[in-house]
């Protein structure tokens, strides 16, 4: 006999929904909002002792954020998101789930510091986006309809955040998303945060950064070398919110042929893992998805950790499903 994750009641494994409280047992989630605080609070001077009003008795500083660190853990997918060493708030979220015989759904979105209220973008971002993913697994939706059909609805509440007197600040994010169900996986992406496939033939990005480096790189103006060094590299062409015009993702989808993982993460990783094969040296082999996450993101903490760094691992099990 198992137990409701909500109330943990009794349910047997073919129920749908718990009669005590009601509950969806097919679907698991991250929280609405985000994952609580799942790593010690810990004042940058090292202290972990906080006063009653929340101020590092060593130093005196204010209690690190619940955003700051945060981790999440379900069967077959995990996911880390850390502050980094440099930023002052986390603006980066994270949210995902899986519907029980159907599939799994990620989201990864990164504020976009120069707008108000980013991590409130990016929350809000993830958040929608896992509600239609999810939603649509579970109905049997196909999967790139759905994928645009969660950036459609991203958008337009992230664009409802915005303020008509600050249009110019409006709260914006990027975004990348995957789909994977019995034998595929649908990619889709705005902005620069990437996916990669690790698998047992290699490594391979997945996106193309929507950056007008990356449109001048296509357009030959460009080398990928003179890209990464040029003050442009990180200049969005597409974003989510309210003045970024965006009707539907970049799409890709894949049979799922063997066993393997997806990376979903922010440029707070990629910036320092930039190519499939540096990703590839430093992915540690044979270990859960949420290990893996976490020592992807300590490698960009050691590495300097100049931005928020989010990382999301989804196991692929090659035509079984995720």
């Amino acid at each position: 006999m198992e137990s409701c994750p909500e109330c943990a009641s009794p349910v047997a494994s073919q129920d749908r929904f718990c009669e005590a409280c009601g509950r969806n047992l097919r679907v698991q989630r991250t929280p609405v909002g985000g994952p609580g605080a799942q790593w010690p609070p810990m004042c940058a001077c090292g202290g972990e002792e906080f006063d009653a009003d929340g101020f590092c008795e060593q130093c005196g500083r204010a209690r690190p954020s619940a955003r700051d660190r945060v981790e999440f853990v379900l069967p077959g997918v995990a996911g880390v998101s850390d502050r980094g060493k440099r930023r002052q708030r986390n603006e980066d979220s994270m949210a995902f789930g899986r519907v029980r015989g159907r599939g799994v759904a990620a989201v990864v979105c990164d504020g976009v510091a120069s707008s108000e209220r980013a991590e409130q973008a990016s929350q809000q971002a993830v958040d929608t986006a896992a509600d239609v993913l999810l939603t649509g697994l579970q109905s049997g939706m196909d999967a790139e309809a759905l994928t645009t059909d969660a950036v459609v609805a991203a958008n337009e509440a992230v664009s409802r955040l915005a303020r008509p007197e600050a249009a110019e600040v409006a709260p914006s994010c990027t975004f990348v998303s995957v789909v994977v169900t019995d034998d595929s996986a649908t990619v889709g992406w705005v902005g620069d945060s990437r996916a990669y496939l690790v698998a047992e033939a290699g490594a391979a990005r997945l996106t193309t950064d929507d950056t007008w480096a990356a449109q001048l790189v296509a357009e030959g103006v460009l080398t990928e070398e003179e890209a990464l060094t040029d003050r442009r590299a990180h200049v969005l062409s597409r974003w989510l919110g309210a003045d970024s015009g965006v009707e539907a993702p970049q799409t890709v989808t894949f049979k799922v042929q063997t066993p393997g993982l997806l990376v979903l993460c922010s440029d707070g990783l990629w910036n320092y893992v930039p190519e499939p094969e540096d990703l590839l040296e430093v992915l540690p082999r044979g270990v859960p998805p949420i290990e893996v996450a976490r020592e992807l993101v300590e490698v960009a903490l050691k590495a300097g950790g100049h931005d928020n760094i989010t990382v999301v691992v989804v196991q692929l099990r090659g035509g079984h499903g995720a």
